[in-house]
């Protein structure tokens, strides 16, 4: 399984726009009964299952990996580990000027359910919408 160091370290360097999560925010989710997760040293997704719903918390890529399909494939895999979690339905947030996560998203089925306005903070001050999506899970 990664650590939570590596986990930290990925985060930081895929997310530039936004306040990268420490060690210490991985290893506590880690450590909550209902969280989880996939990938490996070049990408993971954090998730968390309770009873039959889905949350991706987080997925990154180091950027020297990118655009390589590792990001889709994970997404494959943590809907498969959370599938056989009892999840029947999956959600997450994404900013909404993260077209490419947004592209992968929708790529793996995923469609907009709603908006949280200004939910991300920028570095600058400002603000991003959040896009809630959402899949259901039982289709494979």
């Amino acid at each position: 399984m990664i650590a939570p160091a590596d986990m930290a370290e990925i985060h930081k360097a895929a997310f530039a726009q936004a306040r990268p999560w420490s060690a210490e925010e991985f290893a506590s989710l880690l450590d909550q009964q209902f969280c989880h997760v996939a990938g490996d040293a070049d990408c993971f997704a954090l998730f968390r299952v309770i009873a039959d719903e889905a949350e991706l918390l987080t997925i990154a890529t180091r950027p020297k990996s990118q655009r390589q399909g590792r990001a889709r494939a994970c997404m494959l895999l943590w809907h498969d580990r959370a599938r056989a979690l009892g999840a029947t339905q999956a959600f997450l947030d994404v900013a909404a000027d993260n077209h490419p996560a947004l592209a992968l998203y929708s790529a793996c089925g995923y469609v907009r359910s709603g908006t949280r306005t200004g939910y991300y903070p920028r570095p600058d001050g400002t603000t991003c919408d959040a896009i809630l999506m959402s899949r259901d899970l039982s289709q494979g």
